[in-house]
């Protein structure tokens, strides 16, 4: 594998951008890269990227870019183990690339935008009619698949306990079928 792996997020919420999700983000992206006794030599370089809608690392900066050293008596010698992790500040509008980008990042009107390409990509999804009904499209699928990811926790957590059977959590939870809840079930077990 000589390719590189991606997870770019835009997070309005700075909660939503904090060190344990970047952690966990990567931690995804290297546990779906291998197939089970792949060897790790080849795994690729990996990005976590956040773009925050506020300067949540506080230092005025476009980008900041986080690496891993490790500590040899008094020197730090980078990791690298091809994990990078990099917030852009969705605040800084300086008069450069990520300025600008950041600019047409949050602005809502495609004939103010810097990059033709955003500009013609947001025109289409605002004001055509069939990027209109796409975008509505992808706004629907993500709320079932929010709505979905919450049913399978709930359902999680209902099997953890263990005082209902699978047939009753599926009456109180009918968006999940009960193949869905012996998986969940198989799972939960398998952490145990």
């Amino acid at each position: 594998m000589n390719h590189t792996v991606m997870n770019i997020e835009i997070q309005r919420n700075d909660k939503g951008a904090g060190a344990k999700r970047a952690r966990h983000n990567s931690s995804l992206l290297d546990a779906h890269i291998l197939k089970p006794r792949e060897e790790t030599g080849g795994i690729p370089d990996s990005y976590v990227i956040f773009i925050t809608e506020n300067d949540v690392m506080k230092g005025n900066l476009p980008i900041y870019t986080v690496d891993r050293y490790i500590t040899i008596g008094e020197e730090k010698v980078l990791f690298g183990d091809g994990s990078h992790i990099i917030y852009v500040n969705g605040k800084y509008r300086g008069n450069d690339e990520i300025g600008r980008l950041m600019h047409d990042f949050f602005c809502d009107n495609p004939d103010d935008m810097n990059y033709n390409v955003l500009a013609k990509r947001a025109r289409y999804f605002k004001q055509d009619k069939e990027g209109v009904k796409s975008m509505s499209k992808i706004l629907e699928d993500m709320r079932n698949e929010a709505a979905k990811d919450n049913a399978r926790e709930t359902a999680r957590r209902m099997i953890m306990k263990g005082k209902m059977s699978l047939e009753d959590i599926a009456y109180y939870i009918p968006m999940l079928s009960i193949d869905e809840l012996k998986e969940i079930e198989a799972e939960v077990m398998s952490l145990t």
